[in-house]
């Protein structure tokens, strides 16, 4: 059962932290290979999941050692149909990564998690195509087709909200 979705603490009147770039910082500081920024392709894992929670951790410790709250958002926004595909997963093995991402990041909650410093799990979507080459243009309908398969793992879960980030067309955006 999600935590926040009915009361999201940080639409109060608190400041929240929110984790910096995680496909850059595991690429650029991590050394890591994400192919097409793919980081949900570490949750098969055990090292990759464990890649995950070095990442996120120093947010995590930030925000409860400041006593603020803090928006973690899922390794996956790759974790669509297309960008999947790229990357030889299969519609059961995405919904299961997608799963698997808002696992991970429930199980940080429950370790880090304090009253003083909420920790709110979103679930994060990425664009269909390339988020930085505006190529192909989807309706709305086209869009809630596409992503309804990541947002229904995402509200079957523990997530509190969903996060559409880097979409480049209001179409898919509204979609």
């Amino acid at each position: 059962m999600a935590k926040f979705r009915d009361n999201l603490p940080q639409l109060g009147d608190r400041v929240f932290l929110a984790d910096g770039g995680i496909e850059t910082t595991l690429i650029f500081h991590h050394g890591l290979d994400l192919p097409d920024f793919a980081a949900f392709v570490l949750l098969a894992d055990g090292d990759g999941r464990e890649a995950l929670r070095r990442y996120f951790r120093p947010y995590v410790e930030m925000a409860r050692d400041s006593g603020t709250g803090i928006v973690l958002d899922t390794p996956t926004w790759r974790a669509s149909p297309d960008w999947a595909a790229r990357q030889g997963y299969t519609g059961g093995e995405l919904a299961e990564a997608n799963r698997a991402a808002v696992d991970l990041l429930v199980e940080m909650r429950d370790e880090y998690e304090t009253s003083a410093a909420p920790i709110v799990v979103s679930g994060c979507l990425g664009p269909r195509g390339d988020g930085y080459a505006p190529d192909t243009m989807m309706t709305a309908a086209e869009g809630e087709a596409y992503h309804s398969g990541q947002v229904a793992v995402f509200a079957d879960s523990e997530v509190d909200l969903v996060t559409a980030i880097t979409m480049t067309h209001t179409g898919e955006a509204i979609g």
